[in-house]
């Protein structure tokens, strides 16, 4: 019976009511008089509580003010830093097809087979996880491969017969040593001549290519108008930079015996129309 009596009292004293008065300290008139219990102000103070925590919460979610809080980032930086991965992203794509595809272009100056660029390209996308698949071609798809390759060679000689290359010159004086043969993989004319004779360009144009590689030696290329490149190997100087203009006739290099590829003094002379190569000696008396 004590402690029921007790655990009344508690429950009572939560419910007794207080009265808050507030007066004029001069007059002692009562301005505000309030009548409160225990329960009453944990009650609301709790409520107030969970009130402010709520719309604290609601105000650093869904307004700018979240901004002025440590640890947020600015919305409009999380754009700009999307934005920039995303560019990012692109031009890493278009650097590797850059970067292959000068890869190419160096190789085929340089005059190594089309078909190794090809399991070069063929080995990166393996390495990169893509899955490629050969079969063997039927009887009928290789006999229609056949027929398109003829059609092919013919269409690119009745092509070269009917370009619009301009009068061009003899790049060096000497004796045709090795045709130009598409079968073979020959796109160029060797000629031999004596010992430092110099190699002038075929017509007027701008040096965009003059270095060195193992297999050709001291490389010189020039570009023409009308998309038309003429690429001159194994020289054993160059006379010329990259950048500069050249008029037909001019020399450009000094001719030589560089590079794994040669085998004696000669001028190894390639012509390139639209970015396919073309007989020089159709086109030019040597």
């Amino acid at each position: 019976m004590a402690v029921e009596k007790q655990k009344q009292k508690r429950v009572e004293r939560w419910r007794n009511k207080f009265r808050l008065v507030i007066l004029n300290d001069d007059t002692f008139e009562e301005l505000l008089t309030l009548r409160l219990s225990p329960l009453n102000v944990f009650t609301f103070s709790v409520f107030a509580i969970v009130f402010t925590i709520a719309a604290t919460s609601l105000v650093i979610a869904f307004t700018p003010l979240k901004e002025l809080v440590p640890g947020y980032a600015s919305s409009k930086i999380r754009r700009q830093a999307v934005e920039l991965s995303l560019k990012t992203d692109s031009l890493e794509g278009v650097l590797r097809q850059n970067e292959r595809y000068v890869s190419g272009v160096q190789r085929i100056l340089r005059g190594e087979v089309i078909d190794s660029v090809v399991q070069d390209v063929l080995s990166e996308d393996t390495a990169a996880g893509t899955d490629i698949v050969l079969s063997n071609p039927s009887t009928t798809d290789s006999v229609f491969r056949d027929w398109v390759e003829d059609e092919t060679i013919f269409s690119l000689e009745q092509r070269a017969a009917e370009l619009d290359i301009p009068q061009l010159v003899a790049p060096v004086e000497g004796v045709v040593t090795s045709s130009f043969d598409r079968s073979t993989g020959h796109f160029a004319v060797d000629i031999a001549s004596t010992k430092n004779s110099p190699i002038k360009s075929c017509y007027d144009g701008t040096i965009v290519f003059a270095d060195w590689t193992s297999e050709n030696g001291h490389i010189i290329i020039v570009q023409h108008e009308n998309n038309l490149v003429s690429a001159y190997k194994h020289n054993s100087a160059l006379l010329k930079e990259v950048g500069d203009f050249i008029r037909s006739g001019e020399a450009i290099a000094i001719i030589g015996n560089s590079g794994e590829n040669s085998t004696g003094p000669h001028l190894h002379f390639e012509l390139w129309y639209e970015g396919s190569a073309i007989n020089p000696e159709e086109y030019i008396k040597l």
